[in-house]
């Protein structure tokens, strides 16, 4: 009878410390894709000549921190040096950012210190052209 409580006892430990490892493991990050519309005509699909715009918010990276950059391969596809706004609607903080320029081979991407909670981020291209500012809404962790 002793060696099946010892038995037990030992069971109950591996399993109490297989579960407890489980609730340490991270979630990954998410990405969040949207896009920003060039507007000729009013028409959101874009045109032959200028298709809609792809970007990306990566949330749960890094806690309370959002990185808005391309939502290609390889990140690229965001406008470069665009004007980001975000909003946290949970605390009520805002903020701005600009995306980088994209240069020796990087692509443009800007981090924003927003906090936890549901946020709005908008990107304004800044270069000239009719163009529908891109809008995101999402939860940070």
């Amino acid at each position: 009878m002793n060696v099946v409580r010892r038995f037990g006892m030992c069971a109950t430990v591996v399993v109490a410390s297989g579960l407890s490892v489980v609730g340490v493991a991270a979630a990954a990050p998410v990405t969040v894709p949207f896009q920003v519309d060039p507007a000729p005509f009013g028409n959101p699909n874009g045109s032959f000549d200028v298709p809609p715009i792809r970007c990306a918010a990566v949330v749960g990276d890094r806690p309370g921190v959002v990185l808005i950059t391309g939502g290609k391969p390889g990140r690229w596809g965001c406008p470069l040096s665009s004007q980001v706004h975000w909003l946290n609607l949970s605390t009520g903080a805002t903020g701005s950012a600009q995306l980088s320029d994209g240069l020796h081979g990087f692509p443009a991407e800007a981090t924003l210190n927003t906090g936890a909670g549901q946020v709005v981020v908008t990107v304004n291209p800044l270069g000239g052209g009719s163009v529908t500012p891109g809008f995101a809404t999402f939860a940070v962790p």
